[in-house]
């Protein structure tokens, strides 16, 4: 047992060695990229830079204050470029609670620390619909349950992102679903989303007409999410396929356990067997607006979900409480080693890049990126929680 106990302490201390390295290569290329920019000078013509972001309401401009009203934010009283301005990532699922833990599981992995006696700030506490957490790069939010209301989080997240002048931010929902012909607890990345006819597109009622917004999400995003997933280490299985946005959980999803059922097991069973062959690997309820929303706007979305049950199989969830925490844990270490690749691994610089960081004494680095503000910032006002 005292050897058992010593090799975890081992492989323990390797991995806090491994994050530190990560985070100090990533510190020293900031700071070599700094002490080039003050060698070569500032140039004060630049324009300043504006997000990436297209596509949005013309109207934006014209929004001062700009109230985000769900978040409690407005741009009056927020600095956005000068608190969201860094980020890199949002990430968000259903509940408070879920998205707490990962901001705090992220914050870990990522190598940010806060002091031992103050906890991750709540920024929409005062919107009182949804949780909004800073972890340096990572924006953390809950976003409720079906497309009405994740469409809702996603119009404002969008305008934060814009009124940030975020560049190039990546947005991935996590969450569960009910898996079409997989075994529960394999994680499903969405290709696509298709509703229940199968159509791929999100529709909207705009002032009394029909509206199809495309609903494809992007392709290498989601290669580059399971490209994360390590099959010798992880015991469970990583799949890309398409994923069927339901509108309700029982009727809409062909449940028998509802409070109305019209139709019969045999009708049921039919059903889901057609969506197994249209290469439909699992149902849930906001992919939909969640890839409109995001292709409308230039951004880079995924969907990430852990199956916790095979619906082929029966409706009703039986597994054990501590085996489906188990379960939902496994999108977000996929999500964080995506997002730990890009900040720390992904060597992107020139060949005179790294000359000059030779000359400056930093030694040769791989590592790029590294998260714009502490993970303890987040406990400040929301005017500060970026610096």
């Amino acid at each position: 047992m005292a050897k058992s106990n010593c090799n975890d302490c081992t492989c323990r201390l390797a991995k806090e060695v491994c994050q530190l390295k990560a985070v100090v290569n990533a510190q020293s290329k900031t700071l070599t990229k700094l002490v080039r920019q003050i060698r070569d000078g500032c140039r004060k013509d630049e324009e300043p830079k504006e997000s990436t972001l297209c596509g949005l309401n013309p109207c934006l401009k014209c929004l001062n204050p700009d109230i985000l009203y769900h978040l409690g934010l407005d741009t009056e009283t927020t600095d956005f470029p000068k608190v969201f301005g860094d980020v890199r990532f949002v990430c968000m699922g259903g509940t408070p609670g879920r998205m707490e833990n990962f901001a705090y599981y992220v914050m870990q992995e990522i190598g940010l620390k806060i002091n031992a006696a103050t906890q991750l700030r709540d920024i929409a506490e005062a919107g009182k619909r949804f949780s909004l957490f800073k972890v340096g790069p990572v924006l953390c939010a809950s976003h409720g349950m079906g497309c009405p209301s994740i469409s809702i989080l996603l119009h404002e997240l969008i305008k934060m992102m814009h009124h940030a002048k975020c560049q190039d931010p990546v947005f991935i929902r996590l969450g569960t679903c009910g898996g079409i012909g997989v075994d529960p607890g394999t994680v499903v990345i969405s290709s696509e989303a298709v509703d229940g006819r199968l159509n791929a597109g999100h529709e909207i009622i705009v002032q009394g007409n029909s509206i199809l917004h495309s609903s494809q999400l992007d392709e290498g995003l989601a290669e580059d999410i399971k490209m994360c997933h390590d099959p010798c280490k992880d015991k469970y299985e990583t799949i890309i396929g398409r994923t069927l946005c339901a509108h309700d959980f029982y009727e809409g999803q062909s449940r028998l356990d509802g409070a109305f059922c019209e139709y019969t097991p045999e009708m049921k069973k039919a059903y889901l067997e057609q969506l197994q062959s249209q290469d439909i690997k699992n149902i849930e309820m906001e992919s939909l607006a969640f890839a409109a929303l995001t292709s409308r706007a230039n951004i880079k979305g995924a969907v990430v979900c852990v199956a916790i049950l095979n619906r082929l199989n029966g409706d009703q969830i039986k597994t054990p409480h501590e085996i489906l925490a188990k379960w939902e844990k496994r999108p977000m270490e996929l999500v964080t080693r995506y997002i730990r690749k890009v900040l720390y691994f992904n060597a992107s610089d020139s060949e005179s890049d790294q000359l000059e960081e030779d000359e400056c004494g930093e030694g040769p680095q791989d590592k790029e990126g590294s998260p714009q503000g502490g993970a303890g910032d987040t406990q400040k006002a929301p005017e500060e929680a970026a610096e």
